[in-house]
C-alpha cells in the first residue's frame, strides 16, 4: 500500500459528457446533483484543486419544478448601477421568459466561488427545450 495520497493531475481525467432531462424535477434537488458532477465529487480520484467534473447537457429547464409558493413568493434582484434602480422579479415570471438563468443561478451557488468554480460552470450547457447541439459528443445518462 502506498504511504501518499494520491492527487489527480488535470490532464489524468478525461471528462464524459451526461445528459439530463429536467422536465419534472425539483430545481434544487436537480441543482445539488449536477453540482456535484460538475466538481467531480462522484469519481474515486476526486481532487479539491484539479476540475475533475464531467461535462452536462440540460434540457427541457422550462418544466422543471417549483416548491411550495417559491414561483409567487422567491425573488431574483439586481441592480442597474443608478439610484433606486434595484430590479426585482417573481420566479414565476423568469421561468416563463428565461427559465435558463434560474437554473444556472441555483447551479453557480453550489460551486466554489473562484476561478476554478467560474470553470466548472462553463462545462454546463443548459437549454430550454428537448433539442441541444451536443449530439455528435454521445452524451450518456445522468445515472450511467
Amino acid at each position: 500500500m502506498p504511504r501518499q495520497t494520491y492527487f489527480a493531475k488535470s490532464g489524468d481525467i478525461t471528462p464524459k459528457w451526461r445528459h439530463v432531462d429536467a422536465e419534472g424535477q425539483i430545481l434544487g434537488r436537480l441543482a445539488t446533483r449536477i453540482a456535484t458532477i460538475l466538481m467531480g465529487k462522484h469519481r474515486p480520484e476526486y481532487t479539491p484543486h484539479v476540475d475533475c467534473g464531467d461535462y452536462i447537457v440540460v434540457t427541457n429547464v422550462a418544466k422543471i419544478v417549483l416548491t411550495g409558493r417559491k414561483a409567487e413568493q422567491k425573488m431574483k434582484q439586481r441592480y442597474t448601477g443608478y439610484p433606486g434602480g434595484r430590479k426585482t422579479e417573481s420566479y414565476g415570471s423568469l421561468l416563463k421568459r428565461h427559465p435558463e438563468v434560474i437554473f444556472e443561478d441555483a447551479v453557480r451557488r453550489m460551486l466554489p466561488k473562484n476561478k476554478l468554480g467560474r470553470k466548472m460552470l462553463a462545462k454546463m450547457k443548459v437549454f430550454g427545450g428537448p433539442d441541444h447541439p451536443h449530439q455528435s459528443q454521445q452524451p450518456i445518462g445522468l445515472d450511467d
